[in-house]
């Protein structure tokens, strides 16, 4: 049990890293998975494990057949997939629903990964943390920081140049037919001035992480 308990209506800034910053995503494969199993566990009771619906060949038809009548237990606002952690913004829809959706997928991929690398055991830490946004102001500055994350690392220059976030989901140049987040209620996004507002922080951004990085190793 949580000792807050999240509450259905309210968004959360929802984060879970690796045990020891193990490196659990090698490839764009392992980024795929995790992407495509977003989509899938944020539906109420999905009829079949993840593994299962992966080696569906029609999975349009399946989805239409099982799917199509279910309602969504969360809503993903933004994300932002790392070498060895995650960090998602959620919107609980449902009882309980960020726990299901997060324990689902955790696991669900825990289980892929553990196979893949013919490895056993755990592979994050025991509980995912949540912070809940207050305003809409908050929230915009959230998705800034999400989708900065890869370029405060230095794993790319800019936040475009990483496809395994929502970044271009908000410029509109991915995912148009099937996009994972539904912002659309609480944030008005302009493309062009949406990628300005977030570049405009990013040499900032790398310098806070820069003295983070100083004062913990001081």
């Amino acid at each position: 049990m949580r000792k807050y308990p999240l509450l259905d209506g309210r968004v959360y800034h929802t984060f879970t890293k690796s045990i020891a910053r193990f490196e659990v995503f090698k490839n764009e494969t392992d980024y795929q998975r995790m992407s495509s199993m977003l989509s899938y566990y944020k539906v109420e009771n999905p009829p079949v494990r993840f593994s299962i619906y992966s080696d569906i060949k029609n999975k349009e038809s399946f989805y239409q057949r099982y799917f199509s009548s279910k309602d969504n237990i969360v809503e993903i606002i933004a994300y932002c997939f790392m070498p060895t952690h995650i960090h998602l913004i959620l919107k609980q829809v449902k009882k309980d629903g960020i726990s299901i959706f997060m324990g689902k997928v955790l696991n669900s991929y825990t289980r892929y990964f553990n196979v893949k690398n013919k490895r056993k055991g755990p592979l994050w830490e025991s509980k995912f943390k949540n912070v809940e946004v207050g305003t809409d102001e908050q929230l915009l500055h959230l998705t800034r920081y999400l989708h900065l994350n890869p370029v405060t690392t230095n794993l790319v220059e800019d936040p475009h140049e990483w496809s395994f976030s929502s970044s271009n989901e908000y410029l509109g140049e991915k995912q148009a037919d099937k996009p994972i987040c539904n912002y659309a209620n609480l944030l008005h996004i302009v493309p062009e001035e949406y990628k300005k507002f977030v570049s405009s922080r990013k040499d900032y951004q790398r310098e806070l992480a820069s003295l983070k990085e100083l004062s913990l190793e001081s």
